[in-house]
């Protein structure tokens, strides 16, 4: 008969078990990956992980939280460490930084083949936390009158050029040449914030 489980064992093993998903999630995709996969890798019997998750989208979901809210708490640290200053290279900084050091996470949070992600209040809560990072900066300084375009606008535009420049670098597209993810971002969001007239 199974032990019974303390709020702290729950918590350890479901930790355990996302680290090892997020791994074999980015790897080889969502629907490459089973639950007895990754009970193996862990080296408990195959129903392990139903005692901790619903099923393997439950899983999913947890590790797109996960990864989600730990891009949002980089992301708001720069933010407030750089706030007697414009944290716009501050803030490209901090996303790549988060990205390339950790790629699995960053794969697991743009994964698109989870179609229910609408069902999981906690990754709806931390998508929403990670997309307003995108813009907080901006807002303070639209509120202090150094910024005058659209801050939805420049927000998404931002998020997609660092994006863009991660996943050429993570896709390997960038192997052969002088350029990384860096290199590109910085002369795209020289243009941006020109662009949208920030000073």
């Amino acid at each position: 008969m199974p032990r019974t489980l303390s709020p702290a064992d729950v918590e350890a093993f479901r930790t355990r078990l996302c680290d090892v998903a997020e791994k074999l999630f980015a790897a080889h995709g969502p629907d490459g990956v089973t639950l007895r996969e990754m009970a193996d890798a862990l080296g408990v019997s195959s129903m392990t992980p139903y005692r901790y998750f619903k099923d393997k989208d439950a899983i999913l979901a947890a590790v797109r939280t996960r990864a989600f809210n730990r891009f949002a708490a980089a992301m708001e640290s720069a933010r407030m460490e750089s706030a007697e200053q414009i944290s716009k290279a501050r803030s490209g900084n901090a996303y790549l930084e988060f990205a390339l050091a950790h790629p699995a996470a960053y794969r697991m949070m743009f994964d698109i083949s989870q179609p229910t992600f609408a069902d999981y209040p906690e990754l709806v809560a931390a998508m929403n936390r990670a997309r307003l990072t995108m813009g907080g900066g901006l807002q303070e300084l639209a509120a202090a009158g150094r910024f005058k375009g659209d801050v939805e606008l420049a927000a998404y535009v931002f998020w997609s050029t660092m994006h863009g420049a991660v996943m050429l670098e993570l896709a390997g597209l960038l192997e052969g040449s002088k350029l990384d993810a860096h290199k590109i971002a910085k002369p795209a969001l020289e243009a941006l914030w020109k662009h949208f007239g920030l000073s």
